[in-house]
């Protein structure tokens, strides 16, 4: 399966589509993002991330070269299966969404968070167009990952691509950033720091995934990896991930 040059809509964001977006990937928002903290726990415990800086590159390994960096072209893929009516794109993305976790944990955070964000949605915003393309899942037999869903989502509310990308990005960043003030611990403050200095990476991220090839389908954190697994048998442990 291969990612075809990206017909972004030319639309601009309307107010509506905008609110929306920033409802569904706002803390209020009930996926569960607050407890998952992507192996940042043991990071911490092991002395990987100590202050603000160490937290802020960490984060910035996981947007722009690990999980941040599949999703990203997997949110893409999702997005555009809706605007070009193609359900084996779909296919392709919840199958690569399936696969491409490193642990047990990550496989966790991402669908555990997507099946809640796809009840909650169609619970509080109805649409039978998303009702259908979310029942898709279930064909495929594959769990629904919260990027893929979100890029459905976002695509059917008409949000244009870009935009949907940047939110997505942020409120995963924001989500780490938050475990990592609570676990270090930080101060708020420093919390917003690291978060605008994540700004520029996030903004990256969705540019590469936007223009890059599917083939190019990967990651290279093996130490974000490696403290997922440790987390699995830390023995004091506040987040599931």
């Amino acid at each position: 399966m291969r990612i075809m040059g990206v017909g972004m809509r030319t639309e601009p964001l309307t107010e509506g589509a905008l609110y929306q977006l920033m409802s569904w990937l706002s803390p209020s928002f009930p996926v569960g993002a607050y407890t998952y903290s992507h192996g940042i726990e043991f990071a911490v415990e092991d002395g990987l991330i100590t202050d603000r800086d160490s937290l802020a590159g960490w984060v910035e390994a996981i947007i722009t070269h690990g999980a941040g960096r599949i999703d990203a072209v997997l949110f893409r893929a999702a997005w555009q299966s809706v605007n070009d009516n193609d359900r084996d794109l779909l296919a392709w993305a919840a199958e690569m969404a399936d696969v491409y976790r490193a642990t047990p944990e990550m496989a966790l955070e991402s669908s555990g968070q997507g099946q809640a964000f796809c009840d909650t949605l169609l619970d509080v915003w109805p649409d039978p167009q998303f009702a259908a393309w979310a029942g898709k899942f279930s064909d495929f037999d594959r769990p629904v990952s919260y990027a893929v869903v979100v890029g459905v989502a976002a695509s059917i509310a008409g949000i244009p691509l870009k935009h949907a990308l940047i939110g997505y990005l942020h409120a995963l960043a924001a989500n780490l950033v938050s475990a990592g003030v609570r676990l270090v611990p930080l101060g708020q403050t420093d919390g917003q720091k690291a978060l605008a200095a994540l700004e520029t990476p996030v903004h990256h991220a969705a540019d590469n995934a936007l223009h890059r090839s599917v083939d190019d389908l990967g990651s290279t954190t093996p130490m974000v990896d490696w403290t997922s697994m440790k987390h699995e048998t830390q023995y004091t442990r506040l987040f599931r991930s």
